[in-house]
């Protein structure tokens, strides 16, 4: 399948994963208030970060290491099996220790924490990474889609109020083990398990523990803020910052489409020394990404002053200001993700990928703790802003030898430029705009445009071949 249309499958399945949630929180937020927000959005980190370590990074390791094997039948077939016996491993003893947890530590959270057992079970038949690593991403978005639609579905019926909380966590649960059992049988014909030495499938296990220290370093800044803020604030500051991190976790599929399908994409090209290639790739993946992400990043805090208590309701009104700061997250996020996904992982230089969210996860950590108890909310996102933006310094630091990064640093700031006169331009319309939902489409409207002819002059100006081009191919097919 085509890297267009893999982008096209896994930026459709990144869309409905995180638009789902953001359809029914609008009702779930009226229904059950801001603490019961915050409760759910605290039992979530937890069960998110134990799937973390069920899963030990597979979603890196695995995709590039089934995409530097499937040119050998044999030597797939034998790849798959080791890491999935090792897989079976892992996540069968963590979730004996999630089971421990929901007995014998969890408090008010027990019984959403109940709920989620079914997403730590599904840990064991999650083989999305073996299809990532075969460039099949249809099924994975399909079969995913129809299982969170059905979820999606028994919210709107089930859930009434704070007393049904646990419904909602049990309809995304189910909706995810469904999900990952039904991608596991559209392994048949692809992938054939061959039973391997314990010792062969272990092999696995040291790679898998390296990038597993990163990505729960990650989830350190991405998920365990709301248990920060729960431990050390209240659950109202975590119901606000749950709701003001749903939209960015939402554009910030976008980012995670473009590097899941590069990565073994460009791993492929990696074996095979075509060097230039990925560096050309790179170059024409950073400028675009940095396109959308300042769109994304200025249009979102433009725009969130109105959005945060139209959508979530009036009590979420202080959801703004936390929301408005989280936007300019996504710039630092879509530049590491180019780094990670399409130079850093491709070649195994995974030591640098772990020093760099480690170094996220240290400046997040320690500055929660320090904010946090003052300042609640808004003082865990200025940590998780410090933390994003320490991410691609580190990289930089580490990379800068190898890499144009004051090339990158410029399309960064051009785009960023862009990215703000659209915003004065947004706030300019609201001062105008009627109050509600047309008003604030007035606002989108007028900035969408706006960034939209910067942009088209700023190439046109600057005889910028390589958008213009691909504009013109795209009119020409269109026109067909």
């Amino acid at each position: 399948m085509s890297t267009r249309k893999n982008t096209l499958y896994n930026m459709a399945y990144r869309l409905f994963s995180m638009l789902l949630p953001l359809v029914t929180a609008p009702y779930l937020s009226r229904a059950v208030g801001t603490e019961g927000v915050g409760l759910y959005g605290y039992a979530w980190a937890i069960s998110y970060t134990f799937g973390l370590i069920g899963l030990l990074g597979l979603e890196n390791y695995g995709p590039r290491a089934i995409a530097q094997a499937k040119d050998d039948r044999d030597e797939l077939n034998r790849t798959f099996s080791g890491i999935w016996q090792m897989q079976l491993l892992v996540a069968g003893l963590t979730l004996l220790v999630w089971c421990a947890y929901v007995a014998f530590v969890a408090g008010a959270e027990k019984p959403l924490a109940m709920a989620f057992t079914l997403a730590s079970i599904s840990c064991l038949v999650n083989v999305d990474w073996c299809l990532m690593g075969l460039d099949q991403f249809r099924p994975i978005a399909l079969r995913n889609t129809a299982a969170k639609l059905l979820a999606a579905a028994a919210v709107f019926i089930f859930v009434k109020g704070p007393q049904d909380l646990w419904i909602y966590a049990f309809a995304w649960s189910l909706s995810t083990l469904v999900g990952c059992g039904s991608c596991f049988l559209s392994l048949r014909g692809k992938v054939r398990f061959t039973p391997v030495p314990r010792k062969e499938a272990l092999t696995h296990l040291k790679p898998c523990a390296v990038l597993s220290i990163s990505v729960i370093a990650v989830s350190v800044y991405r998920q365990m803020d709301k248990v920060m803020i729960g431990a050390l604030s209240d659950m109202h500051q975590t119901g606000l910052y749950e709701n003001a991190e749903k939209i960015i976790l939402c554009l910030a599929g976008f980012i995670a489409a473009v590097g899941t399908v590069m990565l073994p994409k460009i791993s492929h090209m990696t074996a095979q020394g075509r060097m230039d290639e990925v560096r050309s790739h790179i170059d024409a993946s950073m400028e675009m990404m940095m396109c959308m992400v300042s769109a994304l990043g200025f249009g979102l805090a433009a725009v969130s002053t109105d959005f945060a208590p139209l959508f979530y309701g009036e009590a979420f009104g202080g959801s703004a200001p936390l929301m408005c700061m989280l936007a300019m997250t996504l710039l630092s996020i879509g530049f590491a993700n180019v780094i990670r996904t399409q130079w850093v992982l491709p070649q195994k230089r995974d030591h640098i990928f772990i020093k760099s969210v480690l170094t996220g996860a240290a400046v997040n950590v320690v500055l929660n703790t320090l904010l946090i108890p003052a300042y609640g909310a808004v003082g865990a996102v200025v940590a998780t802003v410090a933390a994003e933006f320490a991410v691609p310094a580190v990289q930089f630091i580490l990379l800068r030898r190898e890499l144009p990064f004051g090339r990158f640093l410029r399309y960064a700031m051009t785009y960023a430029a862009i990215g703000m006169i659209m915003a004065l331009m947004v706030r300019l319309v609201a001062l105008a705009a009627p109050d509600g939902w047309f008003g604030l489409t007035l606002q989108v409207a007028a900035g969408g445009a706006t960034y939209i002819l910067s942009c088209l002059l700023l190439w046109r100006t600057t005889k910028n071949r390589r958008i213009l081009n691909l504009l013109r191919r795209k009119s020409a097919k269109a026109a067909k």
